[in-house]
C-alpha cells in the first residue's frame, strides 16, 4: 500500500490525528486550566476568596457541619430506582463522613454517605456534599458552580459525559491514539533535532503553519508523551473493570481479607458506639509524622461507619511538599482514639504508581513547575491546531478545484475547536458574573445554567464557523478564524471588567492594594488571551489582504 515504512507512518499520523485532534485540543486546553483549578473557584465564587485554610476544630466546625447534611437531590435521584419500597424522608445510618482540603484551597469540601435500609444491592448507598468557610462552619450556596475543579477539571478527562462513562472511554481512546501519532510522528520527521529549531514565520501559511507544528511538537514530546501516558494508567480500573464482572466476588473477598490483615473494619457492628475526640487525633498524627521527619498538616480526614463500634478514623497527611501522591495514612479507633494502624512503606511498584499519579496530578506546591505544565499544555494545543491548519492549507486548493467539502468541513471544525472552545470559556465566565444569586424555582440551577450557557456558546462558535466557511470551498481563508479572534478580545476584556463591577475586586487592587494572585493571575490570564487573539485577528487581516491582492494582480494580469 504504501512505498516505505516511513511513509506509512506519515498517513497514520495525519489521519489518527485529524480523527481524535478535536477531543486531544479540549484535552490539553482544560487541561492546561486545570492546573490551576482552585484559583479559578476563587474567582467563579467571591465568597471564597480569602487565604487558605488549615484542617479546622472536628469538634467546633466539622461535627456541627456534618450533622446538618443529608443527601444531594442526584444522589437520591440515582438511588430512587434501586430500593424496595419508598425513599426514606430522612437517613440517619451513616457510613462516612470525610473533609478535604488542600493547600490552595480557602474552602473546605466535605462529603457524607449513608446507608438505605430497604437497597436492592446492600452495598450501595447515598451520598451528600458541601462546601463550607473553614473559619466559621458556614456553608456556601449548594448551587454555586465551582467552574475550574468541577467544571473544567472533570471535563480534560472525560469531557463532562456521563452516560455509561462514555466520556472517559472517549479521552481513553484518544489518548491512546495520541501515543501512537507521537510515535508515529518521530519516524516520519528524520531531521527532528534540526526542526526543534527551525520556525520561518514569514514564509507562506503552509511553511510557517508546519514548523510551528513541528517544533512545538518535538518541545514537548517527552510531557505529552507522559501525560497520555499516564492519563490512562490513572483510569486503568475503568478501561480494565474488575468490581463488576466475574471477579467481583473475589474483589470482595480481598477486601474482607485486607480488612482483617490491617484492623479496620470492613462492615459495621450494628452496636452503638460513642465518638472519641477527633481532634486529639488529628494532633496525634501530626506528632508522629513530625517524629518520622515529615511534620506536616491534615489533608484528608474520614470517619467510616459513624456512631458504629466499628468505627474508625483515618488521618491522612496532606502531600504539597512532594510529588508522590502519598497520604501516610495513620487510623484511630473511632470510639477510643486507640492507633490501629500506621501505613507501611509502600512497595517498589506502589512507589512508582504514587510518584507518576501525583506528578500528573500535580497536587504539590512549586508554582514554577505549575507554570510548566500550563506551557506544555497550551503547546500541545498549538501543535494540534497548526496540524489542523496545515492539513487545510496544503489540501484546500486542489479540493476548491475538484470540488471537494473536505477541506472546508475540516476548516469549520478547526475553527469551533480552536476560538470556539476559547468563546465557550469565556461565555461561562461572563455568565458566572451576570447571573443573579437567586434564580426563579421554575429555572434549572445556577451552576446548571452556567453549563448549558457553555455549550451553547461553543455551538453558537460552531454555526458562525461552519456559516463562514464558504470561502474555502473557493481556496481561500475562513473569516470566522478572524471574527472569532474578534470576539475573544472582547469577551476576555468584558469578563475582566465584569468582574471589577460586580465584586470591586479590579487588578489594581489585587495585584498592589490587597494582593490576591488567584484573581489577579485569571484577570491576567485573560487580558493576556485577549492580547494574543488581537494579534492573530491582525495577522490573518494581513494575509487575507495580501492574499486578496495577489489574486486581483492575478486577474488582471489574466
Amino acid at each position: 500500500m504504501f512505498q516505505n515504512f516511513r511513509l506509512s507512518m506519515a498517513w497514520l499520523h495525519t489521519w489518527f490525528g485529524l480523527a481524535l485532534g478535536f477531543v486531544l485540543m479540549a484535552c490539553f486546553f482544560f487541561g492546561s486550566l486545570s492546573v490551576f483549578d482552585r484559583e479559578i473557584d476563587r474567582w467563579a465564587i467571591p465568597s471564597s476568596r480569602f487565604e487558605p485554610q488549615p484542617m479546622p476544630s472536628f469538634e467546633k466546625v466539622l461535627r456541627p457541619a456534618f450533622e446538618q447534611m443529608q443527601p444531594s437531590k442526584a444522589s437520591l435521584d440515582f438511588m430512587r430506582d434501586r430500593i424496595n419500597g419508598p425513599m426514606p424522608e430522612r437517613f440517619d445510618t451513616v457510613k462516612s463522613w470525610a473533609a478535604y482540603t488542600t493547600h490552595r484551597d480557602p474552602v473546605l469540601s466535605l462529603f457524607s454517605g449513608y446507608e438505605v435500609p430497604n437497597a436492592k444491592d446492600p452495598e450501595e448507598g447515598v451520598w451528600g456534599n458541601r462546601t463550607i468557610d473553614p473559619r466559621s462552619g458556614v456553608a456556601l450556596p449548594d448551587d454555586q458552580l465551582k467552574i475550574g475543579s468541577r467544571f473544567f477539571y472533570p471535563l480534560h478527562y472525560s469531557l463532562n459525559l456521563q452516560w455509561k462513562s462514555i466520556g472517559y472511554w472517549i479521552v481513553g481512546f484518544a489518548a491512546l491514539v495520541m501515543l501512537a501519532a507521537l510515535v508515529s510522528g518521530v519516524v516520519m520527521h528524520r531531521k527532528i533535532f534540526r526542526e526543534f529549531f527551525t520556525f520561518r514565520p514569514k514564509k507562506s501559511t503552509q511553511r510557517s503553519t508546519l514548523d510551528l507544528h513541528n517544533m512545538t511538537g518535538v518541545l514537548a514530546l517527552p510531557f505529552h508523551f507522559f501525560f497520555a501516558f499516564t492519563g490512562l494508567v490513572i483510569f486503568a480500573g475503568i478501561y480494565f473493570p474488575v468490581t463488576h464482572t466475574q471477579l467481583e466476588p473475589l474483589h470482595e473477598l480481598h477486601e474482607k481479607i485486607e480488612a482483617q490483615e490491617t484492623g479496620l473494619p470492613h462492615d459495621r457492628a450494628s452496636v452503638a458506639a460513642p465518638l472519641a475526640s477527633v481532634d486529639d487525633m488529628m494532633n496525634e498524627a501530626r506528632r508522629r509524622w513530625a517524629d518520622k521527619g515529615m511534620a506536616g498538616e491534615v489533608g484528608l480526614l474520614s470517619l467510616n461507619h459513624v456512631g458504629d463500634a466499628n468505627g474508625y478514623v483515618s488521618v491522612f497527611r496532606a502531600g504539597t511538599d512532594r510529588i508522590a501522591l502519598v497520604g501516610d495514612g495513620i487510623h484511630f479507633k473511632a470510639s477510643t482514639g486507640e492507633v490501629l494502624r500506621e501505613d507501611p512503606p509502600r512497595t517498589a511498584v506502589d512507589s512508582i504508581n504514587t510518584f507518576l499519579t501525583g506528578l500528573h496530578l500535580q497536587h504539590f506546591r512549586h508554582w514554577l513547575l505549575r507554570w510548566m505544565y500550563v506551557l506544555g499544555g497550551l503547546m500541545g494545543c498549538v501543535c494540534i491546531a497548526t496540524g489542523f491548519i496545515f492539513f487545510v492549507e496544503k489540501r484546500k486548493k486542489q479540493h476548491a478545484r475538484t470540488g471537494n467539502q473536505g477541506a472546508r468541513i475540516v476548516d469549520a471544525l478547526a475553527v469551533t475547536t480552536v476560538t470556539g472552545m476559547v468563546i465557550a470559556t469565556l461565555v461561562i465566565l461572563i455568565a458566572n458574573r451576570l447571573l443573579p444569586q437567586m434564580l426563579p424555582t421554575s429555572w434549572p440551577a445556577r451552576g446548571d445554567l452556567e453549563q448549558y450557557l457553555f455549550w451553547a456558546g461553543w455551538s453558537l462558535a460552531m454555526a458562525h464557523a461552519f456559516m463562514r466557511s464558504a470561502p474555502v470551498a473557493k481556496g481561500l481563508t475562513n473569516p470566522a478564524w478572524r471574527e472569532q479572534c474578534l470576539a475573544i478580545v472582547i469577551l476576555a476584556v468584558l469578563t475582566v471588567l465584569l468582574n471589577w463591577f460586580t465584586t470591586g475586586d479590579h487588578l489594581i487592587k489585587t495585584v498592589w492594594t490587597d494582593t490576591y494572585w488567584p484573581v489577579a493571575g485569571v484577570d491576567l490570564f485573560l487580558l493576556s488571551g485577549a492580547w494574543l487573539a488581537w494579534v492573530s485577528a491582525r495577522k490573518l487581516n494581513q494575509r487575507t489582504a495580501a492574499a486578496g491582492s495577489a489574486s486581483h494582480i492575478r486577474t488582471s494580469h489574466a
